[in-house]
């Protein structure tokens, strides 16, 4: 059976794993990342590659990683969180392991393993939705991952939603991120503390007292308790989930949607109204198949396992 290594390089740690052809991991490794000189970046990738080599027979190596990649895969074009725009990745950790290597968004891989061996699973096309601080995400499209002509597709965070609308961090106001993700959650109980604090007492009380702390976490939590102002702000998020989902659905038609990320972990607090939203504005909704919105299943591994098997896809 063929084995590969995946990669998932974040902000603070870097994991690696070595995994079969069902997406299993087999070994796992894990180091605190240097963020702050890339060529230690490329070091500790590749001891932790080397490493896990020396104990499997190994075919290749994938890195997933926050930003643009180059279409042929080696070249980080813009580094979100680590120094290393434009780096020849690829060609740096190959060097230093003597196997192929391909260099892969962090989402693409992310959704690609849930496309794959998780909530995607037996389907060909399918569109995953990573829904944490921001909202990004993967497209599969006939069983192959959408990269774009340039490698920047799937910036599912960035369709716009709400012309003129909240001030987004890419520099455009209205995207689907200020209003579905964990940010903006927060950003919804901020409001209705500001403007109803008697009916947002929970979400204030749960945020310490100080309107200026609500978080998406304090939100959840009043929203578990079934606090109407918390559920307010759920169905605001879901509400705009379920608008930028269709707005996709209508390009992509995939067969299932899987939604993926922290924010997921609220179950049916956020699928209910998601789901509600999807179908009022999905078109063609009578003549098309039902679209499923499911959780994901693959955990936080998805990353590794995903840069693994995108490894051996060429």
């Amino acid at each position: 059976m063929a084995l590969s290594i995946g990669v998932d390089v974040g902000g603070t740690k870097i994991a690696a794993g070595v995994v079969d052809e069902e997406g299993k991991v087999l070994a796992t490794a894990r180091r605190d990342s240097p963020a702050t000189n890339r060529e230690s970046i490329f070091a500790t990738i590749a001891d932790l590659a080397n490493e896990l080599a020396a104990q499997y027979e190994v075919e290749a190596i994938g890195v997933g990683a926050a930003g643009f990649t180059s279409s042929d895969r080696n070249t980080m074009v813009y580094g979100t969180n680590l120094d290393w725009t434009g780096a020849r990745i690829a060609d740096e950790i190959a060097a230093r392991t003597g196997k192929k290597v391909v260099v892969e968004n962090d989402a693409n891989a992310a959704g690609w393993a849930e496309a794959r061996f998780g909530g995607g699973k037996g389907a060909r096309n399918v569109l995953v939705v990573t829904l944490g601080t921001g909202v990004g995400g993967a497209v599969i499209i006939d069983g192959r991952l959408v990269r774009g002509a340039a490698g920047f597709a799937a910036e599912i965070g960035h369709i716009n939603i709400v012309p003129d609308g909240r001030p987004c961090g890419c520099g455009q106001r209205g995207c689907l991120e200020r209003y579905g993700s964990g940010t903006a959650l927060g950003v919804n109980g901020w409001e209705l503390a500001k403007f109803q604090p008697d009916y947002a007492a929970r979400i204030i009380e749960l945020s310490g007292g100080d309107q200026n702390k609500i978080s998406g976490k304090a939100v959840t939590a009043a929203a578990r308790e079934g606090d109407p102002a918390a559920l307010e702000c759920y169905a605001r998020l879901g509400s705009a989930l379920g608008v930028g989902l269709a707005d996709l659905c209508a390009v992509l038609d995939p067969e299932v949607i899987v939604l993926a990320g922290g924010l997921t972990e609220a179950g049916d607090i956020l699928l209910d109204p998601v789901r509600a939203s999807f179908a009022e504005h999905l078109t063609a909704r009578a003549h098309r198949p039902e679209i499923p919105i499911v959780i994901s299943t693959s955990g936080q591994e998805a990353g590794l396992i995903g840069a693994a098997d995108l490894a051996r896809q060429d």
